[in-house]
């Protein structure tokens, strides 16, 4: 890194959703940006939610109508600007009348049809559970039940295309890189940072520092001047996978006995994604996986609707995640509000915000608000703009996504269409910038199984950071849960070879 390089408007410490978003946004607006984080972009808990971009039905029950207002508004907005990563998703609820009566779900689903702009997708309805159809999989007494639609995505892959956008538009991104501590000087931030585990260290400089470091925010606040004075909760959502459980494209989301609701999602074809639980952790410096208390939990919860119920050997694979919630002294985790504060330092000159809460859906919006904020410190050469412009791989009509999918099997027709629809799926008409020359199977390079061959895995570290094994096994794609362990070790030995390989 050059001297030139080390001066900047804005420093963001995290490369979840949240700060992807914010650097978009700004290098957009002419800022010049810098992003650091500490581990894999994406790495942490915005590649373990619950893969949805939703208003948040549930949320209703807590009076957080401008949460859920805003969340149904992004949902249309994401739907147009990634229509490759953002997809329509039907839910079915079964209507189970001694956990909440038919009313209140009615009046919960006319709220949430009428709250926010819904110009693509269904209205909601009540509807029959036929056992070819809705009630597919479910015990047969359960007859009756209700349909809306929110939307499934892919949580990793939003990231990086957002960061993609703003290393277009000159944001300087760091993964790997972790902030060892920030002062003010002059009326700008001087950041000590580190490279690697133990590696290089050197200097970045600031007017404006932003936290978006996630369950890691209280960390960070701790490493800079007077941090910021507010209170995070850590609450834990761990998810499980199991095969698919039904044949058909809808989701569920299923009451529980405890009040909380668990979706039962339809994943990555052959499977079934379950989730999640709420449950309050201490530190980030805790191991953070999934008990086996919460596994039978889940568990629980949809045997309860299960004609065949699922057991702990058909888990294929589990994931949890840890969301940085604001403590706004609720006991109860799954009450703990999901919107996000904000909280402005900007003694000496030198700025600092830090970010508490969020949520998947509304980061585009919490970016906007951010750069709102930071108006007076910062200079912008143009207005919002992330709600108009596509994401990387968009650029398409939403409703002629198969229409696109049969054009890149006509350009490529002797590649297999699988291959091509999982490439689309997770880079939409960027697929060429990928393929580049390829033609035939064996212009792909070496076949690693589940789908992922080596033309793709060189283009996630040419051009998608990606700097180990599972960066791409399990955030740039999800071909690890399609591959067998051996595998998987025999792709980790290959990337460590080809990484160390000079270039």
């Amino acid at each position: 890194m050059t001297t030139h390089d080390t001066e900047f408007d804005l420093l963001i410490v995290g490369g979840g959703i949240n700060g992807a978003g914010i650097a978009r946004d700004a290098a957009g607006r002419g800022v010049k940006t810098a992003l650091i984080d500490q581990g894999d972009f994406g790495g942490a808990t915005s590649s373990s939610s619950t893969k949805l971009i939703h208003g948040g039905l549930r949320y209703l029950e807590y009076y957080e109508f401008r949460l859920v207002a805003e969340s149904l508004d992004e949902r249309e907005v994401l739907l147009r600007l990634a229509p490759h990563l953002v997809l329509p998703l039907r839910f079915v609820m079964p209507h189970v009348a001694s956990l909440r009566p038919a009313w209140m779900i009615r009046v919960g689903l006319w709220l949430y049809d009428h709250m926010g702009r819904r110009s693509s997708l269904p209205a909601s309805a009540g509807i029959r559970l036929r056992p070819d159809q809705y009630g597919a999989g479910l015990k047969p007494e359960l007859t009756r039940g209700f349909s809306y639609f929110d939307a499934q995505a892919d949580d990793a892959r939003l990231v990086i295309a957002n960061l993609m956008s703003a290393k277009e538009h000159g944001a300087t991104l760091l993964p790997r890189t972790r902030l060892i501590a920030a002062t003010r000087e002059d009326g700008r931030w001087r950041a000590m940072v580190e490279t690697g585990d133990g590696g290089k260290r050197f200097e970045l400089y600031a007017r404006v520092l932003i936290n978006a470091a996630g369950p890691w925010v209280k960390n960070v606040t701790e490493r800079t001047e007077s941090p910021v004075a507010a209170n995070v909760r850590l609450v834990k959502g761990s998810h499980i996978v199991v095969p698919r459980v039904h044949g058909g494209d809808h989701a569920c989301i299923l009451q529980n006995t405890d009040g909380r609701v668990i979706f039962m999602i339809p994943y990555q074809e052959a499977f079934t994604l379950i989730g999640t639980t709420d449950v309050a952790v201490g530190s980030m410096d805790q191991e953070q996986s999934i008990t086996g208390e919460e596994t039978r939990y889940l568990l629980a919860a949809v045997n309860r609707y299960l004609i065949q119920p699922l057991t702990e050997g058909d888990v294929v694979w589990t994931y949890t995640g840890v969301r940085p919630l604001y403590d706004d002294g609720k006991g109860d985790p799954a009450a703990i509000t999901r919107d996000y504060t904000l909280v402005v330092d900007d003694r000496d000159g030198a700025v600092q915000l830090a970010i508490f809460g969020g949520k998947l859906t509304t980061y585009r919006k919490l970016a906007e608000t951010v750069l709102d904020k930071l108006s007076p410190w910062l200079d912008y050469q143009r207005a919002a703009w992330t709600g108009s412009e596509s994401l990387p791989g968009g650029g398409f009509d939403p409703a002629g996504r198969n229409a696109e999918l049969q054009r890149l099997y006509a350009r490529y027709p002797q590649l297999p269409p699988v291959v091509l629809r999982d490439l689309f799926h997770r880079h939409g008409l960027a697929v060429a910038a990928v393929l580049a020359d390829a033609q035939t199977p064996g212009d792909l390079g070496r076949d690693f199984g589940g789908g992922l061959y080596q033309r793709e895995a060189d283009y996630f570290v040419a051009n998608e950071w990606a700097m180990a094994a599972d960066d791409v096994l399990w955030r740039r794609t999800k071909a690890g849960l399609r591959m067998s362990a051996a595998q998987r070790d025999n792709f980790a030995g290959w990337f460590a070879t080809a990484q160390a390989a000079p270039t």
